[in-house]
């Protein structure tokens, strides 16, 4: 399907939204969690469980500094966040669900982003419940406290760990009422998150879906298939809406 067939679907709908994952980052040079080149191929997940970082904090924090703060924390958007963001501020886009945490959307100047695994932009006390923008926090000294005392944990879902509630709820409400949604940039795999599709193609909505390989939504809940990497259509097709809503 051309791309100005996409921009005229997008610009009919009155609900999109867009559902992301780990491959729309790609591109700002953050890598995956599974696949070829994953973390998971270098690193032992054991280390992001809630168990283990209650165990042994200094161990698990100092993998946890090493990937998302020493590097994740100066990533730029991408030409795909920026389309994203683009296509919210024309009024096309009424949401974006992401699974990320890597803070690129809102970076990128989306506002309305609901982020299902939370943030590493900032720490939170599991004690006394005070937050912190992690770069107000000298994480020099690891593990970083709270000024109660206590560990400070990156506000992201380790595993073990439930989804935030509020997360959960608005993005439910958010697939429940999506007439359109953009899929980019994830295999499907990563349960509850992944249900977000699934839930609005029951509703009716149309799937749009980006990825150079293909995921568990491909055949059987995607609707058309862009096997291309997220950057690339998604300035294509936000191009094209432009070009058309002139």
């Amino acid at each position: 399907m051309e791309y100005s067939q996409i921009a005229s679907l997008i610009r009919n709908s009155k609900n999109a939204i867009a559902f992301t994952g780990a491959g729309i980052s790609v591109e700002s040079g953050i890598p995956p969690f599974r696949g070829n080149g994953g973390l998971w191929n270098k690193y032992d997940p054991g280390f992001l469980t809630l168990s283990t970082f209650h165990r042994q904090p200094e161990k698990s924090w100092a993998i946890i500094k090493e990937i998302f703060y020493d590097h994740w924390g100066e990533a730029s958007p991408n030409p795909a966040h920026i389309a994203l963001a683009e296509l919210e501020q024309m009024g096309f886009l009424k949401g974006i669900v992401t699974m990320n945490i890597d803070n690129l959307h809102q970076k990128a100047g989306s506002k309305n982003v609901i982020e299902y695994h939370g943030t590493i932009g900032e720490l939170v006390c599991e004690k006394c419940g005070k937050k912190y923008p992690f770069k107000k926090v000298d994480l020099e000294k690891i593990p970083p406290r709270c000024t109660c005392g206590s560990i400070l944990k990156p506000n992201f879902v380790f595993f073990e760990e439930g989804i935030p509630t509020e997360a959960f709820h608005k993005s439910q409400e958010l697939a429940v009422k999506a007439d359109l949604v953009l899929v980019v940039g994830t295999t499907g795999e990563v349960a509850p998150a992944s249900y977000i599709p699934l839930i609005a193609k029951q509703r009716g909505a149309v799937i749009i879906e980006i990825n150079p390989a293909e995921s568990t939504y491909t055949h059987g809940t995607t609707d058309i298939y862009i096997p291309k990497k997220a950057g690339e259509a998604l300035a294509e097709i936000a191009k094209e809406v432009k070009n058309q809503s002139k």
